[in-house]
């Protein structure tokens, strides 16, 4: 692979200069290149010109990120959150696209300017009724998070930059099997999972990962499975701590750009993945240089399963806080039915059997007011 850059301001007919990109054209020829992928935006003109002067396909990253978001898209729902974000990032290039196809045709029955409303507006009407389908998904995601809240499930999500372990570490907290490879993206749909926290209970989220320079109409289009992250109880930032020191903190910076403005108060633990990558002095080098962007830090090691102790210590102290209390139920067949339901509803600590039912008993509040209604009821 080839790279190739310049400093001078880019050229607005081809980014680079003419002088660069016949270069680039050199390069493409030496080598027998297919493709030619720039790292910065680049206009429909742009591309086009590039591509005729290099005689090959020419695409910039944003373009590159959609590719591969395409082949990992499976569900409906996730292929549609792709297809939006395509039209999203086309529209703006919708009368330039038309005209260089359009430039050797003479203007017709309708005119040039004819075809151009006409494809912008098939774009704006093919993004307002995939925007009205994923909508209608985000409202059945809110139902779907209250009805687990008010079941005592605590939400928490894996967040961090794309390749940072999410995935393995998933499958190794929740003993899974989802896809894990050395690539970006693998995990465009959401999974989710029981995690067992000794007693809290608790879903855990894998989804997909953060990149630098993230556009508006890509975080737009995947709104409803960004809120996922955004409205948890807790969010697990996840790091690869065998990069490069700078280059750690570049990503750690992208993560709290995604991040900060929509989160609020949502509480984050930065999980140190990878750390049987990295020797004990270099650890502390690294924290040196990102501590302040590491809130409540653990060290992990997903692939080996170590540190999984101290992490779920650390996701404990940071779950939404329930109450406590001691009820007293008649020993009957009634109060024995209660006192299953608080098993089911919460964490219960200590069962005292007497002539009543003591039981020292730990709840979100709604259950503890339940609890305590049985516990009139069943007194009267």
């Amino acid at each position: 692979m080839e790279k190739l850059s310049q400093v001078r301001h880019p050229d607005r007919k081809y980014n680079l200069g003419r002088g660069k990109v016949e270069e680039l054209a050199e390069f493409v020829q030496i080598r027998g290149a297919e493709i030619v992928i720039f790292y910065n935006r680049l206009s429909t003109t742009q591309i086009h010109n590039i591509s005729e002067i290099c005689g090959c396909r020419v695409i910039d990253r944003f373009q590159l990120i959609l590719e591969i978001f395409a082949k990992r898209a499976t569900t409906h729902r996730s292929k549609l959150q792709v297809e939006l974000a395509k039209l999203k990032y086309e529209l703006p290039r919708a009368r330039a696209t038309v005209s260089l196809l359009k430039k050797e045709e003479k203007a017709g029955f309708m005119g040039l300017g004819g075809y151009e409303d006409s494809y912008e507006q098939d774009l704006k009407k093919r993004i307002s009724r995939i925007e009205k389908e994923l909508k209608s998904a985000e409202i059945d995601d809110e139902a779907l998070r209250v009805y687990r809240r008010k079941q005592g499930l605590s939400l928490i999500s894996l967040a961090g930059y794309t390749n940072a372990g999410k995935s393995t570490l998933f499958n190794t907290l929740v003993k899974e099997n989802a896809i894990t490879m050395d690539m970006p993206f693998t995990t465009l749909v959401p999974m989710t999972r029981a995690l067992d926290l000794g007693g809290r209970k608790a879903l855990l989220t894998d989804t997909v990962g953060f990149i630098e320079e993230l556009p508006h109409w890509l975080v737009d289009a995947f709104k409803s499975t960004l809120d996922g992250i955004f409205l948890s109880d807790i969010i697990l930032l996840v790091v690869d701590v065998s990069e490069n020191p700078e280059l750690v903190r570049q990503k750690l910076d992208t993560c709290h750009d995604t991040l900060w403005d929509r989160i609020g108060g949502v509480p984050i633990i930065t999980v140190l993945n990878k750390i049987d990558l990295i020797s004990s002095e270099a650890l502390e080098a690294l924290l040196d240089k990102i501590g302040h962007l590491a809130p409540n830090y653990v060290f992990v090691s997903a692939k080996e399963g170590t540190w999984l102790p101290e992490l779920k210590d650390e996701i404990r102290q940071h779950l939404p806080e329930w109450e406590s209390c001691t009820l007293s139920l008649p020993n009957s067949s009634e109060g024995m039915s209660v006192l299953s339901w608080l098993y089911e509803e919460g964490i219960v600590h200590k069962v005292d059997y007497g002539e009543r039912i003591l039981v020292d008993y730990e709840a979100r509040t709604e259950i503890i007011y339940r609890a305590k209604a049985f516990e009139m009821e069943l007194a009267e």
